[in-house]
């Protein structure tokens, strides 16, 4: 008995050890990288690396530019935060290189990465001299004239993240990890969209320009953001006055290191600053969890301060297992393809779109005639009716999260389409899952050791929908707080 219990410490300290020394080991190949990379330069993955292959990095050796290993087989090219293992961007490739000794990356006046079979996977267009890596992780491509012009830099095509002092404009965009949520400029504003298949984007936070020490002026050019080492996102048009500014939790506090801004794979916008060690958060823009999203996962119900249920009590909702009531949905139910327009319908009382204050609704005299604008239109996922002032949510976007409110004469109608449904779940399956996970990770198999993180979203089900035509009561909760409560990161850091 007192072997087993001694036995999770020393699996800990295991984990820890290893992960040490891939640190040591990306910082020491970081330190023997070169600082400028010239024309003809050539350079192939090397099949003993398990993690990342540094190719190029700045003078103080904070910064690396080279080769992720990504799930063992494939290849992406990265700039790292060295010290933390951290990637703040990466080349936007239709889909990724094989980590074989048949890939090749190559400097001819542009960075290009190729192969014999897929020939260009990814190209920067440039024509230049050389390409140097900044001290401030900005990746560029130069031309050697009289003076240094620049003719490419990743600054200007940001991934998930932002860092200090980079500009981020209205032809640009955030993009999560795994693809779902995206970060847009409008005209005075910033926006977090979640995307769908067909080019739908519905929007589900919006900061706009307060506009307190200067006026957008319209004209005058579109309006950029940019991540401060004061400690704030500021919005600018015109000159180094803000017309914006977001403040974050260490705002006009001086901190010791570096700042960088990411969109997370929750949905959520997220700054953190560098301590020498570790990373503290500094910034969230969405704080409860109820607004995200996705946090209940498909027809999930969210009960601010209570947790998630289903919006079907006959389904249980199981965090332990997917967090998901049905499998998430794609598209719409126009297809001819027999079934695949079929529906049935769940209804429920006490229901609110999380940000229904961001979407269009129409006025309509009675619950009936709001359920017959969805039930006819086959682009119309759900509607939400508010029996008091008639306003009528039409959600034309597959159902996510909605919010569980007091207020019974707020009602929800959701089409669910026909045959889906939960299968049955097993505890145990997902124990070995996580275990493979971790065998793979520290058998050399991990993706970045801290960079890429595996994110399991659309897993086992249980149980279908009934269609119920009345009031359903709350069903069982979770806690949000759970370490399970959205989905399974591994992350060695």
């Amino acid at each position: 008995m007192e072997r087993l219990a001694t036995t999770p410490s020393f699996l800990i300290l295991a984990i820890y050890l290893l992960c040490s020394i891939k640190w040591i080991q990306i910082q020491t190949a970081a330190a023997a990288a070169t600082q400028e990379l010239l024309k003809g330069f050539t350079a192939t993955p090397e099949l003993s690396i398990s993690s990342f292959q540094p190719l190029l990095t700045d003078h103080t050796g904070n910064y690396s530019m080279g080769f992720l290993r990504v799930n063992r087989t494939l290849l992406a090219l990265s700039v790292l935060h060295v010290p933390s293992a951290e990637a703040l961007w990466q080349a936007d490739m239709a889909r990724l290189a094989r980590w074989s000794e048949s890939t090749q990356l190559f400097f001819n006046g542009s960075l290009v990465i190729s192969d014999p079979h897929t020939k260009v996977f990814w190209s920067t267009g440039a024509n230049g001299d050389r390409v140097l890596l900044l001290n401030t992780s900005n990746l560029q491509i130069q031309n050697l004239d009289q003076s240094p012009t620049v003719l490419w830099q990743s600054f200007d095509f940001p991934t998930n993240t932002l860092v200090e002092n980079q500009n981020f404009t209205v032809n640009m965009s955030l993009v999560s990890s795994n693809g779902l949520y995206s970060m847009r400029l409008g005209e005075d504003f910033i926006g977090l969209y979640e995307n769908f298949e067909e080019d739908i984007k519905q929007i589900y936070w919006k900061h706009g320009a307060l506009e307190a020490k200067a006026e957008i002026v319209e004209g005058q050019g579109p309006i950029y953001i940019q991540l401060d080492p004061g400690g704030f996102l500021g919005m600018y048009q015109r000159g180094s006055t803000p017309v914006d500014v977001e403040a974050f939790y260490s705002f006009q506090h001086p901190v010791p290191g570096f700042r960088r801004l990411r969109l997370e794979p929750d949905g959520n916008l997220k700054g953190y600053y560098w301590t020498g060690t570790n990373w503290v958060l500094d910034y969230q823009a969405i704080k409860d969890q109820c607004e995200l999203p996705g946090s209940c996962g498909s027809y999930g119900l969210c009960r601010p301060g209570s947790g998630c249920s289903c919006i079907d009590n006959s389904t249980e909702y199981n965090s332990a297992a997917d967090g998901e009531c049905q499998p998430p949905e794609t598209g719409n139910l126009c297809s001819r393809i027999e079934g695949q327009s079929k529906f049935r319908v769940l209804r429920r009382k006490g229901i609110e779109l999380p940000n229904k204050e961001l979407m269009g609704y129409e006025t309509t005299s009675s619950l009936e005639l709001c359920e017959r604008s969805c039930e006819n239109n086959c682009s119309c996922w759900g509607a939400v009716f508010n029996n008091a002032s008639g306003f009528c949510y039409r959600v034309d976007y597959p159902i996510r999260t909605v919010l569980g409110v007091g207020d019974e004469t707020k009602v929800g109608y959701f089409k669910v389409r026909e045959g889906s449904g939960k299968k049955a779940d097993s505890g145990f399956g997902l124990v070995v899952g996580l275990l493979g996970a971790t065998v793979l990770a520290f058998g050399g198999g991990v993706v970045g050791f801290g960079v890429y993180r595996a994110w399991t979203w659309r897993r086992k089900r249980a149980n279908g929908l009934s269609e119920d035509a009345g009031e359903v009561n709350p069903g069982p909760y979770k806690t949000l707080g759970a370490a399970s409560f959205r989905s399974i990161e591994i992350e060695m850091t």
